[in-house]
């Protein structure tokens, strides 16, 4: 059973940074496509950035060009850094693989992006 454990979230002001981290244990990490997801009040869970066993990447278009999603397999570990953050960024962050698996989701972290 793989367990995911997100952190790296907090409060930071429009223009700011943050990387998230996803740690992940159990199955074989090096070989899934994995991808960070995040969930506003009200909203869907949706895809913002993926990245294959070969470390391709993809990335939704709201986020084209100041998220980078990155991973290094000897820390079974996913990032993503997130720049020139902005308000409509606000959400929970979460990591799953993709396709998403429904009993893979971890807590999540909290991203609010105010001033």
């Amino acid at each position: 059973q793989v367990q995911l454990v997100e952190s790296g979230g907090g409060l930071v002001q429009p223009g700011g940074s943050l990387r998230l981290s996803c740690a992940a244990s159990g199955g074989n990490f090096r070989l899934y496509t994995m991808g960070w997801y995040r969930q506003a009040p009200g909203n869907e869970r949706d895809l913002v950035a993926s990245i294959t066993s070969r470390a391709s990447t993809n990335y939704a278009d709201s986020v084209k060009g100041r998220f980078t999603i990155s991973r290094d397999n000897a820390k079974n570990t996913v990032y993503l850094q997130m720049n020139s953050l902005k308000v409509e960024d606000t959400a929970v962050y979460y990591c799953n693989k993709i396709p998403r698996r429904p009993g893979y989701w971890g807590q999540g972290t909290q991203v609010t992006v105010s001033s």
